[in-house]
């Protein structure tokens, strides 16, 4: 059988706002998911049983895991679909781990995709994206991977108009640091500082914000000097922490412009992940 590729897109939170912690321990949320055209390469075959290998520079932080997502979501799409969970699945791994970029759920929402085409089940996107969020809010928006606003603990979605964020450059850094959604989320001071404005231009996201940028910062106060090195590049228009951390964006107006910060951040902070790329 001919193997079925695809990319798990990288995700960023161009804005994330806590509205309250819930009973249950989850946090209410809204906030915009968009996506990079840089992401983990993933590649399906066919196979009588499951197997993931994984390779790739970023393939190390995931040594010694047994079961993660994809291999959850492959077995939760062939529960749903009553078909066997079989394929042979290969993941290139780019995305940082634990870095605020989805990268996780990004490959597990590509796993849905690539097992729907594997086993010629002809689901849609909202079909997929419903296994995908028994598996977790980010992986149900990481199957369209198009900008959405999300709700709830992120997984209500409804559609956006992003049409001008589309091809935008796009400067990711991230100072190789890990910081766990857990404990951010446990250290949020808890006050609901206002509502998501409903658009998503330029303008209202400047006027938004990441409520889970100062308990990050509390863990890993590089995050303060990459957001500054960001903010000092010339052309950099709006600088944010993406999801709950480490990895830092800056969205610029030209290609021309984020190349040259990047060339500059990798420069000044070797030590650092620089990666320019685009808004899909």
């Amino acid at each position: 059988m001919s193997a079925l590729a695809t990319t798990a897109y990288a995700k960023i939170n161009l804005a994330l706002h806590v509205r309250a912690r819930q009973a249950d321990g989850y946090h209410a949320l809204e906030t915009f998911f968009a996506f990079t055209e840089f992401g983990d390469a993933l590649r399906a075959t066919g196979s009588s049983a499951l197997t993931l290998s994984v390779a790739g520079p970023m393939a190390g932080a995931l040594a010694g895991e047994g079961d993660n997502l994809v291999l959850r979501a492959v077995r939760a799409l062939a529960a749903a679909a009553a078909v066997p969970a079989a394929a042979a699945l290969a993941l290139d791994k780019a995305i940082p781990v634990a870095a605020g970029l989805g990268g996780g759920s990004a490959d597990a929402a590509a796993a849905l995709r690539l097992c729907n085409g594997l086993w010629k089940l002809g689901w849609d996107d909202a079909r997929l994206a419903a296994v995908g969020a028994t598996l977790g809010a980010d992986v149900a928006a990481c199957v369209a991977s198009r900008t959405v606003r999300g709700e709830g603990r992120g997984e209500r979605l409804s559609a956006v108009a992003a049409d001008a964020l589309a091809g935008r450059p796009v400067l990711l850094v991230n100072p190789r640091v890990a910081v766990p959604t857990g404990p951010v989320f446990a250290g949020w001071d808890g006050v609901d500082r206002g509502a998501l404005a409903p658009g998503c231009d330029d303008a209202a996201l400047m006027g938004a914000r990441n409520d889970l940028q100062a308990p990050a910062l509390a863990m890993q106060p590089v995050i303060a000097v990459v957001l500054a090195a960001l903010g000092a590049q010339p052309g950099a228009g709006l600088v944010r922490m993406s999801g709950s951390g480490a990895t830092c964006f800056a969205l610029f107006a030209t290609e021309s412009q984020c190349d040259s910060a990047a060339s500059a951040m990798a420069r000044t902070h070797p030590e650092w992940w620089v990666c320019p790329t685009r808004l899909r």
